[in-house]
């Protein structure tokens, strides 16, 4: 079918952005991966610091790309009107893809702030909030002046707000170090294993509502769970990343107990889409996106959940913490979490958002890029675990100095970097498939 709304038309240009600050992301990510094997590798224009920091900020700001880009999408349908504004919309398109490209091309002439993870320059940080305020501003006008208020659009709702105001400590910098990392985290840790969880679980029940045809009686019932269990895992669960920083010994307590049970709303995605599908009340055309769909609930559960769960008890956090290990579980967490639940939006939108009438894009080409890309990713979070048993080994257990250690982690570097050469090729046949669609089948079912 075609889009409902003429406003959801405003949703395109974001996923237009998104994907392509992804393809961005990936060739940052394969560039820095062969680094970690041939270090002097485009020295000194792009040295290993600077193409991380970019391969990591270009993560963040696609996936806000996309989650605006659903929200603007979803929102008209759940609250039965048109968006608030189009213009402020586009306005507000254009001042984050400036001031995004700003920062990213910044970074390559040495202009950020230090911190990681929030290296944006304050100007940047400024426009980043002004950004999201004109979001919020507009979503809620939207869902006033609409004719219901649903619990997928609540939800979403304070998923964003959230996102705006664990923001704000960004700007917070104390001079002592174990202070600024314990609000440091109050952005890192609040958004991934928190507000963002929501925004996920809010696009998780809109999709399978309107992939499956269960009744939205259901699909609320059960986001009321995820959302309990997240607020009361993902709060406290912060404590996780407390446990060394000088912090009050009560958190090894806290974080291990709380951090322990965030497997817990993912679990329930799992469980939730797998009985959601198994009751279908009808078999969409769009299989991709169902594909894409289950996928996200798995491979947040496995990613977030079961390898975030391996090293969050503090024993065995005291010698994981800062190793390969952290990185295999932020790579597969990042892309099962959200990643995949952008790309399963995508796959259901965008067909519906095309000129003609809705179309099913290449589906055996978008089947094939979703295999591929799980598949790779489960691999290069393998390897970076072999890793990190190698390095939590020689060099937290033996005592061997770092760089001596990295001399014994080529292989796993090596195994990395081929399945993130085969991620690259299912992501071409992806947006190959995004932006040139095939003429197939018309979409028939909603």
């Amino acid at each position: 079918m075609k889009y409902q709304f003429e406003s959801q038309r405003v949703s395109y240009p974001y996923f237009v952005a998104a994907m392509l600050l992804f393809g961005a992301q990936i060739v940052f990510g394969l560039l820095i991966g062969a680094q970690y094997l041939w270090p002097d590798l485009l020295f000194p224009a792009i040295p290993f610091n600077i193409g991380r920091m970019i391969h990591i900020n270009l993560l963040v700001v696609w996936l806000i790309f996309g989650f605006m880009g659903a929200a603007y999408y979803l929102l008209p349908e759940e609250v039965e009107g048109e968006i608030y504004s189009t213009k402020l919309a586009m306005v507000q398109f254009w001042l984050f893809l400036a001031g995004g490209a700003a920062a990213i091309v910044g970074y390559l002439f040495r202009w950020h702030d230090g911190r990681e993870f929030l290296e944006q320059p304050t100007i940047i940080k400024i426009g980043i909030v002004i950004v999201v305020l004109m979001f919020i501003f507009n979503m809620i006008m939207t869902m006033l002046r609409g004719r219901r208020r649903t619990s997928i659009s609540i939800v979403l709702l304070i998923g964003f707000l959230g996102l705006a105001v664990f923001y704000l400590f960004a700007f917070y910098k104390p001079a002592n170090m174990t202070v600024d990392k314990y609000y440091w985290w109050w952005v890192v840790h609040l958004w991934v294993e928190g507000v963002w969880e929501l925004i996920m679980a809010a696009f998780l029940s809109f999709l399978l509502i309107k992939l499956t045809g269960i009744d939205r009686e259901v699909a609320e019932k059960w986001l009321y769970v995820i959302v309990g269990l997240t607020f009361l895992t993902g709060i406290i669960g912060t404590g996780h990343h407390y446990y060394w920083i000088g912090t009050p010994a009560f958190w090894q307590t806290w974080g291990a107990w709380f951090s322990a049970i965030e497997v817990l709303p993912f679990a329930a995605m799992v469980a939730f889409s797998f009985k959601m599908v198994g009751k279908r009340a009808r078999l969409h055309p769009n299989r991709a996106a169902v594909l894409w769909t289950v996928g996200a609930a798995v491979l947040s559960f496995l990613g977030a959940g079961v390898w975030g769960f391996m090293h969050t008890l503090p024993q065995i956090n005291f010698y994981t913490h800062g190793t390969q290990i952290t990185a295999s579980h932020g790579h597969l967490a990042f892309y099962g979490a959200y990643a995949v639940i952008v790309l399963a939006m995508a796959s259901y939108a965008v067909p519906n958002l095309r000129k003609t009438t809705g179309i099913i894009t290449h589906q055996k080409q978008e089947v094939f890029a979703f295999w591929t890309m799980a598949v790779s990713m489960l691999f290069i979070a393998l390897a970076l675990t072999g890793a990190g048993i190698v390095q939590v080994y020689l060099q937290r257990v033996l005592g061997i100095s770092y760089m001596e250690t990295q001399a014994y982690m080529g292989l796993f570097y090596g195994i990395r970097l081929f399945f993130g050469v085969t991620f690259a090729i299912g992501l071409a046949v992806y947006l190959y498939d995004f932006f040139f669609p095939g003429r197939s089948k018309s979409l028939n079912a909603a």
